[in-house]
């Protein structure tokens, strides 16, 4: 399960919408080991495309390089989907080189008649994804 403070979900959120029409992405780093999302980096797309991410590679060297300074590690790894569900394309499958990260999708479509976005969270170990429940606190 995800556990994430209502701050950190409304900045994910927000990010995915004023990215829009391109997808957002970025990470939510946290101490290292104990699976806690504290520090939102919301990053750019370099890819700067409505069905496409990818972090530029120099940030992201930069990003690694500070949460390695920190004791920190990306508990979350977020993009979004702009005009399909939030669940994770192929690409996205073969990507996700951080096993230990919870793989957020935010949907800026409203694929299900369900609201104008989508919040769902999984694990992709191996390319295999299960989607977890995200619990959504005030404060941890």
């Amino acid at each position: 399960m995800l556990t994430l403070t209502q701050a950190l979900y409304d900045q994910l959120v927000e990010h995915a919408r004023k990215d829009h029409p391109d997808e957002a992405c970025g990470v939510v780093a946290g101490p290292a080991g104990t699976d806690r999302p504290e520090r939102f980096i919301p990053m750019l797309n370099a890819a700067r495309s409505p069905t496409f991410y990818e972090f530029d590679s120099k940030d992201l060297l930069k990003l690694y390089r500070e949460l390695d300074d920190r004791d920190e590690e990306p508990v979350i790894v977020y993009h979004s989907h702009t005009a399909t569900e939030a669940y994770p394309s192929r690409t996205d499958i073969t990507y996700a080189n951080e096993p230990g990260a919870h793989y957020v999708l935010v949907s800026t479509a409203d694929t299900d008649g369900l609201g104008e976005f989508q919040f769902r969270s999984y694990r992709i170990v191996d390319g295999v994804v299960t989607e977890e429940e995200v619990q959504v606190v005030e404060a941890y």
